[in-house]
């Protein structure tokens, strides 16, 4: 199985973090969006990025390591990864530079103070590029 995901990460104190070698970053309380893909096993991606033993390879497990995936929305086949991210982009703050080195994107992860906004943020991205998409952490458990 293969697609795009979006990880609604509760973040339940304000963290100043450093992200791999060169990102440091001041985390407000409330949900970030992350926008990944999965081009070779969907399923593989979400659990590791639900695990809490693995080794911090990619921006979001830095984030990961202390704060909560509460909720993921995917799809499958296609890769809407960059225009889910530009849908989310244009109307949401956004952590520049955070999970889009291997793209144009100005970030791949957005800031919202309600999981409630958070989810129908995606939702709306999904629907305005016409993906069909499911929503289900328990897909992954």
């Amino acid at each position: 199985m293969k697609g795009c995901y979006c990880l609604i990460i509760e973040v339940n104190k304000n963290q100043y973090l450093k992200i791999g070698k060169k990102l440091k970053i001041d985390f407000k309380k409330g949900y970030y969006v992350y926008v990944g893909s999965a081009m070779n096993n969907l399923e593989s991606r979400v659990k590791r990025h639900l695990s809490k033993t693995k080794k911090l390879h990619w921006h979001v497990d830095y984030l990961l390591k202390n704060n909560e995936i509460t909720e993921v929305i995917y799809n499958l086949d296609e890769k809407v990864e960059c225009d889910i991210s530009q849908k989310l982009a244009k109307n949401n703050t956004f952590i520049k530079d955070f999970g889009c080195s291997d793209c144009d994107c100005e970030s791949h992860l957005y800031y919202f103070k309600s999981k409630k906004v958070a989810i129908e943020e995606v939702k709306n991205a999904y629907s305005s590029i016409a993906c069909p998409f499911r929503i289900g952490i328990s897909d992954f458990s």
